[in-house]
């Protein structure tokens, strides 16, 4: 692993000697291209210079204990050594993550769908519940979001909603709530203040690059127009801008209708499909690694329960890693780092033991 960092450094140096060229400033694909590694190859260079920073004390103070200090000194130096030595273990430890493949998809935007399950008109509510909350972490990390298609309810849920959000890393943060989500609360609706369970069924797509080599063949789909629908009459029930797009090889049926414009409707429907294929692509290729792997990263494994949310208990707990939060309220408003970051940690505990 060593002789690999200190190949990346070397790379490093190399790539920031060259972003001093002025040739290199001239040509601006160049010099993008090369600054985005430059960045990507940062915080494991600056982690590994830690290493050698905290490596360096700790043989220097043995050369000290050498030097058979006094008594009170060579405590100082014991005291030193030990604490140091704890902080390269765990230095050591962040290198090896660091030093782990990465998800290529991590980087990428998302496209998420949520779609209410059991429960009816009550799990079309936590269906706008889970919107309203995934929009709300994106607001606090600075992301952008925007609705692609959405089957509003009289009551002011969703039957489904599709919408992406645009953000570095959204992916990273955002993958691993793909499945059914649980709701338990009593609903405004009834009358005797029982507890009611209802499901929502979400999936996270990583979006597709304009570049991808994702090939869609003009005759495999069928683009129709259509008169949008939705609760509440409105613009958009004026006008047949509305997309579906059905593409015939995979079975795989598109909406579209949040824009007037048919143009920009059918442009947001492609980014779907394109999600959508690459997936099913990405599940073949990942299918063997995700079955030893509890989190099931990639594969988008909707069938698992993997939350519910207890309005009575104030309490979020999540089913596949055994954590159990009470701040319900504060969860869905977006503050889903606790989670998120938990659920990352157990994923990169697994490919470490899987190594």
């Amino acid at each position: 692993m060593f002789d690999k960092l200190e190949a990346i450094e070397n790379k490093y140096e190399e790539i920031n000697l060259k972003l001093t060229d002025p040739s290199v400033i001239g040509d601006q694909d160049q010099y993008r291209a090369l600054m985005k590694e430059y960045s990507d190859l940062t915080e494991i260079v600056e982690k590994y210079r830690e290493y050698k920073k905290c490596k360096k004390i700790i043989n220097d103070d043995k050369d000290m204990l050498g030097d058979k200090p006094d008594r009170e000194l060579r405590e100082m130096i014991l005291l030193e050594i030990e604490e140091a030595e704890e902080n390269l273990d765990k230095i050591n430890q962040e290198l090896k993550i660091l030093m782990m493949p990465k998800d290529p998809n991590d980087e990428r935007n998302v496209i998420i769908e949520i779609r209410g399950g059991a429960g009816g008109s009550e799990a079309a509510l936590f269906s706008g519940v889970l919107y309203r909350m995934f929009t709300r972490y994106a607001e606090r990390r600075n992301w952008t979001y925007d609705i692609i298609d959405a089957n509003e309810t009289e009551l002011g849920g969703f039957k489904e909603v599709v919408f992406s959000i645009d953000g570095k890393g959204a992916y990273s943060r955002l993958k691993f709530e793909s499945g059914v989500h649980r709701v338990q609360r009593v609903p405004t609706t009834e009358s005797q203040g029982r507890i009611h369970t209802s499901t929502v069924t979400v999936a996270v797509l990583p979006e597709v690059d304009d570049v991808e080599d994702i090939e869609i063949n003009p005759a495999d789909i069928k683009v129709d127009t259509f008169r949008a629908s939705g609760a509440g009459g409105q613009h958009i029930n004026k006008t047949s801008s509305a997309i579906r797009i059905t593409h015939f090889p995979s079975g795989i049926v598109v909406t579209c209708q949040d824009q007037r414009s048919q143009h920009k409707n059918k442009d947001k429907a492609m980014r779907v499909l394109k999600a959508k294929l690459y997936e099913i692509e990405q599940e073949k290729s990942d299918s063997s690694i995700a079955e030893n792997r509890k989190l099931q990263v990639g594969t988008g494994d909707r069938s698992e329960r993997i939350r519910t949310y207890n309005y009575p208990q104030g309490r979020v707990t999540d089913h596949r890693i055994g954590l159990t939060l009470y701040k319900i309220d504060q969860i869905l408003d977006g503050d889903m780092d606790d989670i998120i970051d938990a659920l990352i940690t157990e994923d990169q505990t697994q490919r470490l033991a899987n190594k």
